[in-house]
């Protein structure tokens, strides 16, 4: 399905509303403007292959530039409207976008892309002028609102979070098939896991530049529902979402249910959340205690999955299975999975290694970039590939993630994985935000630091560290315990809760520990 068809039977349903403006695009609306503007790209001379991006904050508009894209054969690139002219340029170049869209409210960057962009014929901008850039109305409003005859399903060409280095596209081949006929692998994945429908109203804070924002919107949309949106995430305001409109559906990242459950109690009570069907969690690993607090507040509808931009895998877990299995995220539900150790050789039950997932279909490819495309296959088996993260299964064939090797802390010859000491931490009362890196260390090669953001009101003090080190000695090994920890006013996170380490440890490369 996609959305087309509820523009037939529903078209007065809103298929995006903006709960923090008021602003709804029917299915009749989302269905004509998306018809408008592939036309409009097809006038521009973009055929199957060709490549549209988008540089904005979340809107309908968006989605509107989704589906034209994937009603016409083209390739779809959201850019982080956060990242700074030089890096959102290097994404616009790279992906081969022919056609950028964006939003007033980012002009500035929007307008200093011009030289990194020169591969770029037709800019548009909507929600006012953009020095530079067409009207993004005016461009709908002169284009004809008939379907093209031939419509091939076009794809998503999404960029990796860069927590390691620049952003890599994962192109994938386009699909054989018109953008009407079934077949999508998220939608038939993940519509029948979660119970998407046409009653469902889904309530996405987080922004559509990323994979499963956009991605899930997509699912939505493909089903009937209704996508609510807000430009940013508010812990207080999301409850209020959820009792004003119903939500049945939503989905976090752990940051944003740490931030819930830091709200006071009585604010916490005051909403209700009876509607809720299912709430969706991946991106970043989620600590036991953590989801623990949430069942026990929301009740057991909560709904885990493991994946990446990639698409190279997939775990699911149910909430009454992570009950019995509590920190696991759940058995393949796309792939098969492999745990590998540095040679490629797999490794028995309940060891920790590269996490591989084997598939039948053509390994995924970062966009020009062989060399790390090359990396993330396994040395001897075609179609198995990783994006580097470690864990292990266990005799049910469940997933327990335990780190990205690259943040792997060996001091005085151990393995130390940050996430543990992260996860020991989410709780503290004094703890806004944590990260745990290595630093040099003369003795032990590293040692264990933790990089602490407080909350309003706390301040930091040695007598604070010290709280924070007793802490976690009293929940995991004593080896694995922060000799050292910093306060700082703000941690670096993507905004689906990915913390950019690389930020943090070149920061105190050269700095031994204190």
């Amino acid at each position: 399905m996609y959305p087309g068809a509820f523009a037939q039977t529903t078209p007065d349903k809103p298929a995006i509303l903006m709960a923090d403006t008021g602003e709804v695009r029917t299915y009749a609306q989302l269905e004509e403007n998306s018809i408008r503007l592939a036309r409009a790209l097809h006038d521009h001379g973009l055929r199957p292959g060709d490549h549209v991006a988008f540089l904005s904050t979340n809107a309908p508009q968006v989605f509107e530039v989704y589906w034209a894209a994937l009603r016409s054969g083209l390739y779809v690139t959201g850019v982080n409207n956060r990242l700074s002219a030089d890096e959102a340029g290097y994404v616009v170049d790279d992906c081969g976008a022919r056609v950028l869209v964006v939003s007033a409210d980012v002009a500035d960057t929007a307008v200093a892309l011009g030289e990194h962009t020169p591969g770029v014929t037709l800019r548009l901008a909507f929600g006012g002028e953009v020095p530079g850039f067409g009207s993004y109305d005016d461009a709908l409003a002169a284009s004809d609102p008939t379907p093209m005859a031939d419509q091939p399903r076009g794809a998503d060409m999404l960029y990796s979070s860069g927590t390691t280095g620049r952003p890599k596209g994962i192109k994938p081949p386009l699909p054989p098939r018109q953008v009407g006929e079934p077949g999508d692998m998220f939608t038939a994945v993940f519509a029948p896991m979660y119970g998407f429908d046409t009653q469902t109203t889904y309530y996405s804070p987080a922004p559509t530049y990323h994979a499963a924002p956009l991605r899930f919107g997509g699912i939505v949309h493909a089903t009937g529902g209704t996508v609510v949106m807000t430009k940013k995430f508010d812990a207080e305001t999301t409850l209020r979402i959820i009792e004003e409109h119903r939500v049945t559906h939503a989905q976090f990242v752990p940051t944003m249910f740490v931030r819930m459950l830091k709200l006071p109690e009585r604010t916490r009570l005051a909403y209700g959340h009876e509607t809720l069907r299912a709430i969706i969690h991946a991106a970043a690993p989620c600590p036991v205690e953590v989801k623990r607090a949430m069942i026990a507040w929301w009740g057991p509808v909560l709904h885990e999955y493991y994946a990446s931009t990639e698409a190279n895998g997939i775990t699911l877990i149910r909430p009454e299975e992570w009950l019995e299995k509590p920190g696991s995220v759940g058995r393949a539900g796309l792939g098969i999975i492999h745990i590998c150790d540095e040679d490629g050789t797999e490794l028995p039950t309940g060891e920790d290694g590269t996490v591989y997932f084997e598939r039948d279909t053509a390994p995924f490819e970062y966009h020009n970039d062989p060399e790390k495309s090359r990396e993330a296959r396994h040395p001897r088996h075609d179609g198995w590939t990783t994006t580097g993260d470690v864990g292990h299964v266990d005799e049910d064939g469940y997933l327990f993630l335990t780190d990205r090797k690259a943040f792997m802390i060996i001091s005085g010859g151990v393995n130390i994985y940050p996430q543990e000491v992260e996860n020991a931490l989410a709780l503290h009362p004094k703890v806004q935000d944590v990260a745990v890196i290595g630093v040099p260390d003369d003795e032990m090669g590293e040692s264990v630091k933790a990089v602490v953001e407080l909350p309003p009101g706390i301040a930091p003090s040695d007598e604070l560290a010290a709280e924070i080190i007793a802490f976690v000695r009293d929940r995991i090994a004593h080896y694995k315990t922060p000799r050292s920890v910093d306060f700082v006013d703000a941690l670096p996170r993507t905004d689906t809760g990915k913390l950019l380490k690389k930020q943090l440890t070149a920061a105190y490369a050269a700095v031994p520990a204190s």
